[in-house]
């Protein structure tokens, strides 16, 4: 029960490592708030905590949007009274374009959520907690710091979570609020559905990685688990890879 006790909001809930990583807090003793756009998927979430004795309470909420992230987390302290875990997790993909034939309006619509919706979920959740303390954890990717082909906005938006979780945690450590990240890998979820319902793609994709094979949501959400708690209170302004090593190998 390493979060007994504490608040935790986590966007992006209502699928994949959100959904895992919601579930995992509640184990772990947190009051969560399910945040996703997408009402059914989120209160399915909140559901499956309750089902298994946690609390939970969904809340609808669009990353994009700083008015609606200021609301996620004015209703969480109307419910709760507090703030303690922010988990910026919500994310998509872009459809893929050779930078000369991206559409202006891909890029945007990936920078609008990627990024601009962690700086939002920074700026709101950093406000709550300045009187008390907190954790702020941001999910960038692999992606942040290696390139692939077609993936531009992609690359350009977890490229900037890696150095707005740097910046923000040295503006905020004298609010006692610690700021990390997660670079996740590949890891199977409906971001990669695409080439997970090709079977031969999907194996020359997992051969890829160093052990062979795609990590699971449940994988990353124990290491979200243990940069929110206690544990890594000396951890900070840090973005840590969750990839089975992917990112510093070339096959």
């Amino acid at each position: 029960m390493r979060l007994a006790n504490k608040v935790a909001i986590v966007t992006g809930a209502g699928s994949g490592i959100g959904r895992a990583t919601a579930q995992k807090f509640a184990q772990e003793g947190a009051k969560v708030v399910v945040a996703d756009i997408n009402p059914e998927s989120g209160a399915m979430t909140a559901t499956s905590i309750k089902e298994q004795g946690g609390e939970a309470a969904y809340i609808a909420v669009d990353t994009s949007s700083y008015e609606s992230v200021e609301l996620l987390v004015q209703q969480t302290l109307g419910l709760y009274g507090k703030l303690d875990i922010m988990f910026n997790n919500a994310g998509i993909t872009n459809t893929r374009y050779n930078v000369l034939d991206m559409p202006v309006e891909e890029y945007h619509r990936t920078v609008a959520v990627n990024q601009h919706g962690v700086f939002y979920g920074i700026k709101a959740a950093a406000n709550a907690m300045k009187d008390h303390g907190g954790v702020i954890i941001n999910t960038a990717s692999i992606y942040g710091f290696i390139a692939d082909r077609k993936h531009f906005p992609y690359h350009a938006s977890k490229g900037a979570v890696v150095m707005m979780t740097k910046s923000a945690a040295l503006d905020l450590a004298r609010f006692n609020i610690r700021v990390v990240g997660i670079a996740p890998g590949l890891i199977d979820t409906n971001i990669v559905s695409e080439w997970r319902n090709n079977p031969t793609l999907w194996n020359i994709i997992e051969k890829a990685q160093m052990r062979g094979k795609a990590g699971t949501p449940e994988e990353v959400a124990q290491v979200v688990a243990f940069l929110a708690s206690d544990e890594a209170s000396f951890l900070n302004g840090h973005v840590f890879c969750v990839d089975d090593g992917a990112a510093s190998f070339k096959r």
